[in-house]
């Protein structure tokens, strides 16, 4: 059973480093350039979308047309041209992907734009630009900076003329594109080019995508128009998608019953073309912004049409059959399949021997054809990966170290064997990116790696491995003494002399109740850290963390200083550490509170039902509690009995009298440490003569004059805690009826 547990353990590990990996911007890095490319790589080119065509601009395009080499030299009449002839071969859109910014000959233009015009199906390329901006206040101070992107349309000539406009930037990692956007959302959400193309093509099918948008809910409080003549500008189209997609944001429910209509009777009776460019649609606007490529091969796989041929028409190596681009988009730019220097290439997966990359314009196409059919990439959300890491780890340990090698280390390999089986079948035809590269080649390995070793070693290193397991829960001497015992709790309990220290968060009820779970989550290890650190220095033997307070023990002998003298200076320490705190978190303005008590403590396992935690019990952590407690009536931060502060004389203290707290009998002497005594200033120790004075007069049990004293501390030092409780103390008893056998000690009936 034993060895079953440890083997579930290490799974568990391994399961955990493959998820924290797989999760982490790292992992992602290399699921992208590793397992991602192994998958295109074995899938190899898979047939491109016929919808679209590319439409290639390429070294000898401008020989071939009598017109210059350089694109930049072109007169812009030849792009009218072009259009001209894909109207003429039946292209549904077609999309520039070439920057327009730039004026040229006006006549030329002009020829462009009517062409564009008589078209009524051109979208244009916008450039988007980005800059960081400088905020300043009303005076000029600079506070930060936000990033700034605009898009830059074309010409005026052009821009009022397209009919639809879009971006095109590409996420570029480590020099490579894996990636596009489909909707920007740093530019207020703009609409790209492959989606506008998109979005143009399939007004085709407006009339069905207005009921489908009205009778989900989505149309609502949209003045959408209600058929495809009411969109005629660039701008209503951009309207229209921008439109759409901010109520889908916005409202995330319409999402269900966009799906649920696209079942509706009354869909199932369109036809097939119909309903496939519904549900693309559909899947477009309810998806992500940013979406992972499926590139569908090489440079070129994508029907890529010369520039030149569609205007000149059919040649040797272009056929009829070629230019027939009924129901098409056509993507024009630049796309030279034999240069490796051309213009505007990108690097991906693809990218051949000859160092020939994928245009931008064949990526821009490759975007098209995936939200076209709805083919870019699906990757699970981050639950699943965490399940599916986890899972595989857990496995694979279990499989190595629960078995003989004999067995065991085949049969991983099988299984590893099957999972990238499974991850490329389902890649291929669900377009589905499982994780590869994670658990193939680092749980895979080191799953092996560790079962065996352990299957050695395990009798060798039994001790060490229990060691090193349970020191983070247990202090090192404790796990120390473990090494040569059974695992058995009663083993390490123990009752010695210590200095106790208890602290806890002021207010924190209700910081829980503004904060959502994981925010009050990292708050609190925040503020446990710093608070930890102090402890640590000062060599606290054990460190309890109780929801938001924290009980710690100095064990040792009682003739030992030290015992408790660390934890004084460490809670000095922690005062400050908290301060640090205060200027990270600026909503948190509470002060510290830790309460100091020496005596016999219980320190081990406590719990029941098979879960035990290390403890610190006794009546001497009650009382640190209950002292520390007394801190918010006082308003101090450090207090503590005679016996913590008896022997050590390098600090500046105030003794604040007797008390009697909840529970308890027997009076306390409650003693406040300010400082070590080279820190503190001359108010302070002026403060603490003065204080002692009233506090004389009030263990004389003369009520008045004590009174008068801390009024007059209480006028020169108006936030002194201490003197406006003793003035409340003097009040009470000046004014009772009769008073107790014992009134010079404080009985607290407060926690």
């Amino acid at each position: 059973m034993r060895h079953a547990v440890k083997g579930l353990l290490l799974g568990m590990m391994i399961g955990l480093i493959g998820s924290l990996l797989g999760l982490s911007p790292y992992g992602t890095i290399f699921e992208r350039s590793v397992g991602l490319d192994w998958l295109f790589s074995t899938r190899g080119a898979i047939n491109p979308p016929s919808g679209v065509v590319v439409i290639a601009i390429d070294g000898t395009t401008g020989g071939r047309l009598d017109i210059p080499n350089l694109p930049r030299d072109w007169p812009r009449s030849i792009h009218g041209e072009l259009v001209d002839a894909l109207v003429k071969y039946g292209a549904s859109a077609i999309v520039f992907d070439i920057d327009f910014q730039r004026e040229r000959s006006p006549v030329d233009e002009q020829i462009f734009a009517e062409a564009a015009k008589r078209s009524n199906r051109v979208v244009l390329f916008q450039h988007l630009t980005g800059k960081g901006q400088r905020v300043e206040d009303a005076t000029g101070k600079i506070l930060g900076s936000v990033w700034v992107e605009e898009l830059v349309s074309p010409i005026p000539a052009l821009t009022n003329v397209a009919r639809g406009l879009g971006p095109f930037p590409l996420p570029k990692i480590d020099a490579a594109v894996y990636e596009f956007w489909v909707f920007k959302s740093s530019a207020r959400e703009a609409p790209t080019m492959p989606a506008v193309g998109f979005q143009l093509h399939a007004l085709k099918a407006y009339r069905q995508f207005y009921r489908l948008l009205t009778d989900s809910g989505v149309a609502q409080n949209l003045e959408l128009p209600e058929s495809v003549e009411g969109i005629s500008t660039a701008e209503d189209l951009r309207n229209l998608m921008t439109d759409i997609r901010a109520r889908l944001v916005a409202e995330p429910m319409l999402i269900d019953n966009l799906l649920r209509e696209l079942d509706a009777p009354w869909i199932q009776a369109e036809s097939a073309e119909v309903r496939h460019v519904l549900r693309s649609l559909v899947a477009m606007y309810v998806g992500d912004n940013e979406r992972y490529l499926n590139f569908y091969g090489p440079p070129g796989t994508i029907k890529t049409i010369p520039f030149h041929a569609v205007i000149k028409g059919a040649d040797a190596n272009t056929t009829a059959e070629d230019l027939n681009l009924t129901n098409k988009v056509a993507f024009v730019g630049f796309s030279d399949l034999y240069d490796p220097g051309q213009p505007d290439r990108f690097y991906t997966v693809f990218t051949d021997e000859d160092s020939i990359d994928l245009s931008g314009v064949e990526i821009a196409a490759t975007a098209f054809g995936n939200l076209l059919h709805d083919q870019s990439l699906q990757v699970p959300d981050a639950l699943k990966t965490l399940a599916i890491l986890f899972g595989f780890g857990l496995f694979m340990i279990l499989l190595v170290y629960l078995t003989p090698a004999i067995m065991g280390v085949p049969a991983s390999i099988v299984v590893t064997a099957g999972y990238v089986f499974y991850a490329q079948f389902v890649f291929n035809g669900s377009y589905l990116w499982l994780p590869l590269a994670t658990p193939v080649l680092v749980q895979f390995p080191l799953a092996l790696f560790i079962g065996l070793l352990i299957q050695y070693l395990q009798q060798r290193h039994q001790v060490q491995h229990i060691s090193e397991a349970i020191k983070l829960y247990v202090p090192d001497a404790v796990s120390q003494a473990l090494a040569n015992e059974d695992l058995k709790p009663e083993n390490i309990d123990q009752v010695s002399f210590s200095t106790c220290l208890a602290t806890d968060m002021q207010g924190f009820s209700t910081l829980a109740e503004s904060m959502d779970p994981g925010e009050l989550a990292e708050f609190l290890n925040d503020y446990f850290d710093s608070l930890a650190q102090p402890l640590r220095n000062h060599d606290a033997t054990v460190t309890e963390f109780r929801a938001d307070a924290i009980m710690c023990a100095w064990t040792g002998q009682p003739s030992d200083i030290e015992v408790r003298r660390k934890p004084i200076l460490a809670s000095l320490e922690a005062a400050d550490a908290i301060e640090d705190f205060k200027a990270r978190h600026d909503a948190f303005e509470a002060a510290l509170r830790i309460g100091l008590e020496t005596g016999e403590v219980y320190i081990g396992h406590s719990g029941g039902g098979g879960h035990f935690v290390y403890s610190i019990v006794g009546d001497c952590a009650n009382t640190a509690s209950r002292i520390e407690g007394l801190n918010k009536h006082l308003s101090t931060e450090v207090l503590a009995t005679e016996s913590v502060i008896e022997g050590i004389d390098d600090l500046l203290l105030r003794p604040l009298g007797q008390f009697v707290f909840v529970g308890k009998t027997e009076p306390l002497p409650i003693i406040e440490i300010l400082s070590l005594a080279t820190d503190a200033t001359p108010q302070e120790t002026e403060l603490c003569d003065r204080f002692s004075a009233g506090l004389d007069l009030f263990m004389e049990s003369d009520w008045k004059k004590a009174s008068k004293q801390f009024k007059a501390i209480l006028k020169d030092y108006p936030h002194d805690g201490p003197a406006r409780f003793y003035i409340s103390q003097c009040k009470q008893r000046i004014g009772a009826a009769s008073l107790s056998d014992n009134p010079n000690v404080i009985k607290m009936i407060e926690k």
